[in-house]
């Protein structure tokens, strides 16, 4: 088997039709879904963009011990057991952090292409302002081909024409539909017929606190959702050259995303909550519009179903070498969601947890541009069962606690009409980061409620 691992940040769920009804245009993944397993319940677990890729490429649980931080070469990760089992592996992709700083995502492929132009900076107490390679990359655009999910999907069609004859891994890792959102203005127009060409960055805030109109927050959805469609275009691209290059009998193909997104819901407007002066996280709640993904696998012979089985982001590494024949070795903490996609099972994870890196007040953060910041205060984690969900930051804190059956929006805790589930969720949640090896000065300050 062929293996091909689309990763498409920041790309809500509920913006595929298999999942939502919401009024986006995505014809060519929609196509694709009729043809995989699609799963309803899977989630991230480290959270956010490398955090979550950590856990792509090891199994691991990393929240525990890496969060945003370059790979350490002692992990034993997905593509070099691939490459060591006879596999070409190969990584195409635009998401800036990938190789920067010496972050060492590139490690275990044989050839690595990294596409520049999705870079930002931060301005102390301002705003994101464009990094050389992005004015680079926008001043050079003409087409849309030029802009960066096309250039990316379109260097992985070339690829496969030019090594199809081979058993491969092509890992494809786009930023799009990350912000900034300025696709071509033919997609943004499907949304907003009126548009001006204006774009805007999400405020990271509660949007009550914030300056951002209803009217800004209309016009920067239909710039997402602009973003969304060409991403959907160019994935659909790829597939289609997949199928008519004769691959489709023996590949397997799967998208999902890192992370969802705000636009007002829980009155956030971006993917969390961050102090304008320092940038530093100061609220991250993962509710479902950021913590369930998109999780669509296509399996030569396998028909098409949609399952609730809970699946986590470190599942997938098993899975694929499962699918690919290659022995998992023991540092793998997910596991393997084979026996789903075959149907041989049913049910998978009793539960699933989802959080940014585990640290205590005081110690030193360098999440997304590398700055070193003192972190404040506990960020909470979501603990999700088929039933409920759970949000519970430190020993404490105030808890959130959701029925997902009933109120799948998550517009009403009932926490304090459910204790003995909260406490139930809780010891759940303690176990497991003792199961996996948590430090105990995290453990500490997380034993009880």
């Amino acid at each position: 088997m062929n293996i091909i691992l689309i990763i498409s940040d920041t790309f809500r769920r509920d913006n595929l039709s298999c999942y939502s009804d919401r009024e986006v245009y995505t014809p060519y993944l929609d196509s694709f879904a009729k043809w995989c397993v699609v799963f309803d319940q899977a989630y991230c677990a480290s959270f956010p963009t490398m955090p979550m890729r950590a856990d792509v490429m090891t199994g691991k649980y990393t929240f525990t011990y890496l969060g945003w931080a370059p790979l350490p070469p002692k992990e034993v990760i997905l593509q070099q057991l691939l490459m060591d089992a006879g596999y070409t592996t190969i990584a195409i992709g635009d998401t800036p952090f990938l190789v920067r700083n010496g972050y060492g995502y590139d490690r275990g492929f044989h050839d690595f292409v990294w596409y520049r132009g999705q870079g930002y900076h931060w301005k102390l107490g301002q705003n994101w302002e464009p990094s050389q390679d992005r004015a680079d990359i926008t001043y050079e655009r003409r087409y849309e081909e030029d802009y960066c999910a096309p250039k990316t999907c379109a260097a992985a069609e070339h690829w496969i024409e030019r090594h199809y004859k081979e058993d491969f891994f092509l890992y494809v890792d786009m930023w799009d539909p990350h912000c900034p959102w300025d696709p071509p203005a033919h997609y943004v127009e499907r949304y907003k017929s009126d548009w001006d060409g204006k774009t805007a960055f999400p405020s990271y805030l509660y949007l009550k606190s914030s300056r951002v109109t209803k009217k800004e927050l209309d016009t920067t959805y239909a710039c997402y959702r602009g973003e969304v469609t060409m991403v959907d275009h160019a994935v659909g691209r790829l597939i289609d050259r997949i199928e008519s290059i004769g691959l489709m009998d023996n590949t397997v193909i799967i998208f999902t995303s890192d992370h969802g997104f705000y636009f007002g819901e829980h009155n956030i407007f971006g993917k969390a909550v961050v102090s304008a002066e320092r940038r530093a996280f100061k609220d991250a709640p993962l509710y479902k519009e950021v913590a369930n993904i998109p999780l669509l696998i296509y399996v030569p012979g396998v028909k098409s179903y949609r399952t609730n089985a809970l699946v986590s982001v470190p599942d997938f590494m098993p899975t694929i070498l499962e699918l690919a024949g290659v022995k998992v070795p023991d540092t793998v903490q997910g596991k393997s969601f084979l026996p789903i996609i075959k149907k041989e099972k049913d049910t998978h994870q009793k539960f699933v947890v989802s959080t940014m890196q585990l640290q205590n007040p005081g110690e030193v953060t360098l999440a997304v541009d590398g700055t070193k910041r003192e972190v404040e205060i506990h960020l909470p984690a979501t603990i999700t069962t088929d039933r409920w969900s759970l949000l519970y930051s430190w020993k404490g804190a105030s808890v959130e606690l959701y029925d997902l059956k009933s109120d799948p929006a998550q517009q009403k805790n009932v926490a304090k009409d459910n204790k003995s589930t909260v406490k139930e969720l809780h010891q759940w949640y303690y176990g497991f980061l003792k199961k996996i090896g948590t430090e105990e000065k995290l453990l500490k300050r997380r034993a009880s409620l």
